[in-house]
């Protein structure tokens, strides 16, 4: 009850502070917007105050909300340096220093999928958590003493020596699935295509089905619950 009243406040702050556009359209309704608020919020729950906590998200304003799918334009330089031109579809995206895109038909989904440890707010929120020292590389600010670390290079040498190798162990099992009919994984695959991809469906399954990722990832869930819950045994 007393996590529900914090998250309650936390989210009617968060309202307060962000602004909701619908594209193509699409209004959104104060229900859509609170329940945005309420998974945005939950990774902030126990990080003091609701002010202190969400000046975690304050170097953005705009929440854009897509009806559905998104596909935005994109270009890469290959090894010769020719451009090439593709569309991405997306559910979500996050931008440095800017704002949140959201797809309204994977957030109202994710309502029905904790087996699947997914959430696509939790997702796109995460990365603005990493993004707080800079662009995301899936391991976010890490606070003092984390895990008993005597400096903040400590933190992330202890941090990068349970994520890389999990990381690299999902990788290939995800290839192995994909290219050798091997069994899937349990978290989304799309997880191994970067690190920063990574911190963030681990951050989506902990907090949707933190059982099944704790058993699933059992290095990892300690160092969640660490950055997350300070104080809390994971």
């Amino acid at each position: 009850l007393a996590d529900q009243a914090k998250l309650r406040a936390l989210a009617a702050l968060f309202l307060q502070r962000k602004q909701f556009h619908g594209a193509h359209g699409l209004v959104v309704t104060d229900a859509m917007a609170v329940q945005i608020a309420a998974q945005a919020c939950l990774p902030l729950l126990h990080w003091g105050t609701p002010r202190e906590a969400l000046t975690w998200y304050d170097d953005f304003v705009g929440i854009v909300v897509h009806p559905g799918e998104a596909v935005a334009r994109r270009e890469s330089v290959d090894e010769a340096g020719v451009v090439h031109y593709y569309d991405e579809v997306l559910l979500g995206e996050a931008m440095e220093g800017g704002p949140v895109m959201l797809s309204w038909q994977a957030v109202d989904d994710s309502r029905h999928s904790a087996a699947e440890g997914t959430s696509v707010v939790i997702h796109e929120f995460a990365h603005k958590i990493d993004m707080r020292n800079g662009a995301a590389d899936g391991c976010p600010p890490l606070p003092p003493g984390f895990m008993g670390s005597a400096s903040t290079r400590a933190a992330r040498a202890l941090w990068h020596a349970a994520w890389e190798p999990a990381y690299e162990q999902f990788r290939e099992q995800v290839i192995i699935a994909e290219r050798f009919g091997g069994a899937a994984p349990w978290l989304d695959s799309y997880g191994a295509t970067a690190p920063p991809e990574f911190f963030a469906v681990a951050c989506e399954a902990y907090f949707v089905n933190r059982a099944q990722f704790a058993q699933e990832f059992p290095t990892l869930a300690p160092q969640l619950a660490a950055f997350f819950e300070p104080g809390r045994k994971a």
